[in-house]
């Protein structure tokens, strides 16, 4: 057990909560955490962007002898938390490569001396051997390690320099160790712990829920599209974050909010330094109303009226973009999520994924080249360009990757080249040849695919019609989330959605169960081997000799639920796939499978709500009608038409047409008033009061398309 269980406090923390911070009481979740921390347990917590997490070890370390170390990934975040601190009094200070060593080595000394309470260093000190030894004799009472989630290589922002911790906790002696996340998976989790070698470590673990976030998904198909939407969000709320997938988008954007006369600030890893840190000043000092960015802005940024943040693409997970999500609204103020979705983003998201995982032979190539290019000391200062070119790769990332990897490895170091933007590399095994390389291909395809697994998650999200922070909770391991009530689904018009009857949900259970039997259970989930059109067969009991030749009519769930109808399974699977209880696999063939969602439904959980079918519905309005598929942006676009027609006429949205008929009209596409009438849902009373509108729509779509 950690030896920190010993030490006695100095003062208590609610003492050192008022006189020091000006609270008389803790937000949801802090007390559990101090209590914890302060009784000298070694721990893990989880708590959500806004929720107090700085002053989780804030507070323990004016609590504690000795000196609290928190590990942090940006030095403007070390800046705004030190400069925080220390405007309340507080002694505290940062180390990184901002900080000469002389200054460094006073810093070090005023450790020694208890000249602070606080300090905040980068995990990049922690590669020098020089640094661990000038730890000795520091009183290093708590080790904070905050952004936990880089700690691990299944987490959606792993950084090479936090695995070096757990062997940096040895040397300095394993003081008490508290690591510190807002997003994180129980996979994510359980790496954090084994990375830090945590003992007998408490876990806690808050609510994801941010009831005052409003999420959206916005499905649009051009760029006009998206600066459109842009232009309204930003116009009514004032005050945001526009995230961006690239460095050349953050200029387009920005350039364009300061051509309508916005006060806007750009940010992104093209910038230098001090560049960075002055856009974000200007975004804290509220000198500039929107900041456009790439992911790193905003991670520990304290600004609370923050009341918009648009995703200009699509994020590469469900954390990433729950993370970036939560900086609106830290004031616990009503605040807006929109997610401008068009599948066509993806690419870039899929391109930062090659990026991030080379493979073995991209890593020996790699390798190859700097065997030849190092000097007899074994030493080589080439920039990522000069590496990239030498080795033959074309994707610069993925050389970045390489490098890290090899250094982990303990193959090669990597170090900062005094007076100049790029960092040399050192060869610590030349006799090592590329092809002798030790290299673990199996966990480097088991990272890919992960990364992978993903982006296909927040995919599905994109598509899915059903509540978005119940999606998000499930994701994260609460399976009792209820629905929001904010979202853009759940505001949709209230009228569709509901819970199941018994009936409906024993016979989604079987549906459920028909293509699992239907599908491949893997280690990492659920992978399907038939399309809908077969598994609705199968359910059917249809004697087709695509189904018998496959076996399928020995399967248990054959002709299951073959009293339902065909036309009335396709809509149920329609329905089941908008709630998110399946999901398709794109490729050749789509296939149909289970999400995890729909895994545990199929087990008997009842948590979740659908757009019903109703019974005796075909899976084609009529002969003359082609289900074409359907596409979000054209259901989003007769989405504006309802809101509209349903504003004029002073009635719910549902009241025009429900969820179902707005989906019919999106496949079917009538062209005339008569082809309309044959879609599901529209009589002739609304057909000749509000249809008028949707196929103008239509046409247009058709015509573009």
């Amino acid at each position: 057990m950690s030896a920190a269980l010993t030490k006695k406090l100095i003062r208590q923390p609610v003492e050192a909560l008022e006189s020091h911070f000006g609270h008389s009481g803790f937000l949801d979740g802090q007390d559990r955490v101090i209590e914890q921390i302060t009784s000298g347990r070694d721990g893990l917590v989880v708590m959500p962007t806004g929720g107090g997490k700085s002053l989780c070890y804030q507070l323990p370390a004016l609590c504690f002898e000795g000196v609290t170390l928190v590990v942090s990934p940006l030095i403007a975040l070390m800046k705004d938390q030190v400069d925080a601190l220390v405007a309340k009094e507080i002694p505290a200070t940062l180390i990184n490569s901002t900080v000469a060593w002389e200054e460094q080595k006073d810093r070090l000394n005023g450790m020694r001396d208890g000249r602070y309470k606080l300090v905040y260093v980068a995990p990049e000190r922690f590669r020098a051997e020089s640094f661990l030894r000038a730890l000795e004799g520091v009183e290093v009472s708590l080790f904070a390690v905050d952004e936990a989630h880089c700690l691990s290589q299944w987490g959606h922002d792993f950084r090479p320099d936090y695995l070096r911790l757990g062997k940096a906790l040895r040397k300095i002696g394993k003081p008490q160790c508290v690591a510190l996340t807002a997003t994180a998976t129980p996979a994510v989790r359980a790496d954090i712990l084994e990375v830090l070698g945590l003992e007998n470590p408490f876990e806690v673990v808050s609510g994801f829920s941010r009831p005052n976030l409003s999420l959206a998904i916005t499905a649009v198909d051009k760029k006009a599209q998206k600066l459109a939407r842009l232009r309204e969000v930003v116009g009514v709320h004032k005050t945001g974050i526009i995230y961006c997938a690239t460095r050349k988008k953050v200029e387009e954007v920005s350039e364009t909010l300061a051509s309508w006369g916005m006060r806007v600030i750009a940010y992104h890893g093209g910038m230098s330094d001090s560049e960075r840190e002055e856009a974000q000043n200007v975004f804290l000092r509220r000198e500039a109303d929107v900041a456009v960015a790439t992911n790193a802005f905003g991670m520990g940024i304290d600004r609370a009226d923050v009341r918009f943040v648009i995703h200009y693409e699509v994020p590469g997970s469900i954390e990433a973009y729950y993370q970036e999500a939560g900086r609106a609204g830290r004031d616990g103020e009503a605040a807006v999520c929109e997610l401008l979705f068009n599948y066509a983003d993806t690419r870039t998201q899929e391109f930062f994924i090659e990026g991030a995982n080379p493979g073995a032979q991209a890593i020996r190539d790699v390798y190859r080249f700097l065997l030849d290019a190092a000097d007899g000391d074994h030493e080589l200062h080439r920039s990522i360009e000069d590496i990239t070119d030498g080795s033959g790769l074309k994707n610069s990332m993925a050389v970045s990757s390489a490098l890290a990897s090899l250094a982990r490895s303990g193959y090669i170091e990597r170090f900062d080249v005094p007076g100049k933007r790029m960092r040399g590399t050192r060869l610590r095994k030349p006799d090592v040849f590329p092809e002798s390389l030790d290299l673990n291909e199996e966990a480097l395809e088991e990272k890919e695919r992960r990364d992978r697994e993903k982006l296909k998650a927040m995919v599905e999200m994109c598509y899915a019609r059903s509540c978005r922070q119940q999606w998000i909770l499930e994701y994260f391991g609460e399976e009792d989330a209820e629905t929001c009530g904010t979202c853009d689904v759940c505001r949709d018009d209230g009228g569709d959605d509901r819970e199941p009857t018994d009936e409906e949900h024993l016979i989604v259970r079987k549906a459920l169960s028909g293509v699992a039997r239907m599908s491949r259970k893997t280690s990492s989930g659920w992978e399907g081997k038939f399309g809908r059109g077969k598994i609705v067969m199968m359910l059917m009991g249809s004697r087709s000799q695509e189904v018998v030749a496959a076996g399928l009519d020995q399967l248990s769930t054959y002709g299951l639920l073959k009293d339902q109808g065909s036309g009335y399974l396709n809509a149920l699977f329609r329905a089941m796939g908008d709630a998110g209880l399946v999901r398709t696999e794109a490729g050749e063939y789509p296939l149909l499978t289970l999400s995890d969602r729909g895994e545990r439904v199929m087990q008997g959980g009842r948590n979740y709500r659908m757009s019903w079918p109703e019974r005796g519905v075909g899976a084609v309005a009529s002969a003359d009608l082609e289900d074409r598929g359907f596409d979000p942006a054209l259901y989003s676009a007769l989405r504006d038409v309802r809101t509209k027609v349903a504003k004029a006429e002073g009635v719910p949205p549902y009241v025009v047409f429900n969820n179902r008929t707005l989906e019919a009209l999106a496949r079917y596409q009538p062209r005339s008033l008569d082809e309309a009438l044959s879609v599901p849902g529209i009589g002739e009373v609304k057909a000749q009061r509000y249809l008028r509108g949707f196929l103008a729509v239509l046409k247009d779509w058709k015509a573009a398309n």
